[in-house]
This record gives structure tokens, sequence and C-alpha cells, in this order.
């Protein structure tokens, strides 16, 4: 969605973004649904948390994390 947007400027700021009329057709239909909407939300949210660069642990170095973190 918004692959091709042309951003229309004015004294160097971005006043206006054209988009292909069928997306402007799904975007308004989108933001008038509220289901779909967050549907589209979460979707993004998971693509987000699909990008970072997450560090997965074993049970054992969880375990030995709590531990060292229990003892003085």
């Amino acid at each position: 969605m918004l692959q091709n947007v042309q951003i229309i400027t004015e004294q160097g700021k971005s006043k206006f973004a054209v988009i292909d009329f069928d997306e402007y057709l799904s975007l308004k239909e989108l933001l008038s649904n509220v289901d779909k909407l967050q549907d589209y939300l979460d979707y993004l949210h998971i693509q987000n948390v699909k990008q970072q660069n997450i560090q997965w642990l074993t049970l054992e170095q969880v375990k030995q994390s709590l531990f060292e973190e229990s003892t003085p």
C-alpha cells in the first residue's frame, strides 16, 4: 500500500501527496471500517516486530540469568 506516492512541495515543504485512485479507495474503506483498521495495524505491528533483531535465549540461559540476578 502506498508504494507509488508523488509528493508535491511548496516553498521547499511537502504540501500534497498524490496516490493512485485505487489505493485511495482502499485507504478510504480501511479507515472507515474499525475492524479492518485494527487488523491492518496488528499486521503492521507484527511486521515491525519481525524486523527487529531479537536475541532468543535457551531455557538454560534464562535460568542462569535469573540465578545470577538472585545471587548477591
